[in-house]
């Protein structure tokens, strides 16, 4: 995991405004370059281009890049509604830090910039005849860059905002955050799989005193901390747990003064929105939502929540088989031993999720129709150790559809379907018993 400063960097990286404003800099400085092309021998030989042909380009550029900056504008604002409005607002963060439209953006403004600083330089007259040549050829190039950078953008607006490509946004964000829990699967640690047993007795309990979401945790220095100290630290609030004074963030076995409280507050990051990046937990539930909101009364689309459990099932399934790989090729990668750490249980990934679906899908067959079949592919695709897991939510969401499902032959074909799961599960249970 990445310390907390180079985190804050990264972060700081994906604001819009930051791309912009280094695109336009870099703009403003291409169009100063030329005034010091009078003084190099080396475009002695270029030939000479009049003042008004490169101002009236300039002026053009100018021009139509404010406008197409403004439109630009616009269309992202209308994006992040519709995607607010049509799937969740979680996924508009995803939105929000996109490369593609951010470039198109940063792009725009940036030639924006040049095309003004070549134009007041050239009123004041301050480029010479090379420096007007070069200015002349840097403008070209200009445009070169803003038609691919146009084409490029055209072909993303048909997609921006649209739900298929929403979905398909958070199942990335969520599929690269289980990705690297399957690679360390307590963050690096020590398994903490037993906290009563595992944590000492006479270890303190610290708590935070913000309330928020943790974003990130500085492992290193809590690693250093715990070393120079002798002592274990236990985390006990993980990347996307929701924290306040009166919930402990870990527990440590050493002496607990002043200098240690800081140290080890100052290694989470408290925020009041979970993210993605280091909580593969919210990518479910993000998608879990998206299912929800398109089966209400209002949208009353059961297609897109059954897209939606067959993208879950996929990252389970993915993230259950870079676990075993992870297993198989090196074992458990530890890279701090003196901290602990629970690794993700299937039981939350499964209540992330499936349980809202179930819910608001509860007198729809065909979307526990769906559910069921999931259900019977992960319990034969995570592994013997998760089958009992998966056969309890069967039996539960079967529970919860024929509490509301109001036609019987609606039950029956639900039945029919659950049955080949539960049939094997209790066939399992009976020959362990």
């Amino acid at each position: 995991m990445l310390s907390k400063w180079r985190w804050r960097l990264l972060e700081f990286s994906r604001l819009l405004w930051v791309r912009a404003t280094l695109f336009g800099v870099m703009g403003g400085a291409a169009a100063l370059v030329a005034l010091l092309i009078d003084d190099i021998a080396f475009f002695q030989g270029m030939p000479p281009i009049g003042a008004d042909a490169v101002e009236h380009i300039l002026s053009i550029l100018a021009s139509s890049m404010l406008a197409v900056t403004t439109f630009s504008l616009g269309v992202l604002v209308s994006a992040y509604s519709s995607v607010s409005g049509g799937a969740t607002p979680r996924a508009t963060r995803l939105l929000m830090q996109d490369s593609v439209s951010q470039n198109a953006l940063a792009t725009f403004l940036g030639s924006f910039l040049y095309s003004m600083v070549g134009i007041v330089a050239l009123s004041s007259g301050a480029y010479g005849e090379r420096g007007r040549s070069v200015l002349f050829f840097l403008t070209l190039l200009v445009i070169l860059l803003i038609v691919l950078t146009l084409l490029r953008w055209i072909a993303y607006l048909n997609q921006l905002g649209r739900l298929g490509e929403t979905t398909t946004r958070v199942e990335s964000a969520a599929e690269q955050a289980l990705e690297r829990r399957a690679e360390l699967p307590a963050l690096g640690c020590r398994p903490l799989t037993d906290a009563r047993e595992q944590i000492p007795e006479r270890a303190a309990a610290i708590s935070h005193p913000e309330v928020g979401y943790v974003e990130h945790i500085d492992l290193a220095q809590l690693q250093d901390l715990a070393s120079k100290a002798d002592h274990d630290f236990y985390i006990t609030a993980l990347p996307g747990a929701f924290i306040h004074p009166a919930r402990s963030i870990g527990y440590f076995a050493g002496e607990l003064d002043d200098r240690v409280l800081e140290a080890v507050r100052g290694a989470f990051s408290v925020k009041a929105q979970r993210t993605f990046d280091q909580d593969p937990r919210f990518g479910l539930v993000v998608l879990a939502e998206i299912a929800s909101r398109a089966l209400s009364p209002a949208v009353n689309d059961p297609g897109t929540a059954i897209d939606i459990i067959g993208r879950l099932v996929r990252l389970l399934v993915k993230f259950n088989a870079r676990c075993e790989m992870e297993r198989q090729s090196s074992g458990v990668t530890l890279k701090y031993d003196r901290l602990w750490a629970s690794p993700l249980e299937l039981s939350d990934l499964l209540e992330d999720a499936f349980t809202p679906i179930a819910r608001d899908g509860a007198s729809l067959v065909e979307v526990h129709i769906r559910l069921m079949k999931a259900y019977e592919a992960l319990y034969h695709l995570l592994g013997t150790t998760a089958r009992e897991t998966v056969s309890r939510h069967a039996r539960v969401t079967l529970e919860r559809a024929e509490a509301a499902l109001s036609i019987e032959a609606d039950k029956v074909r639900l039945r029919q379907v659950a049955q080949r799961l539960l049939s094997r599960a209790e066939g399992v249970e009976e020959s362990q018993e």
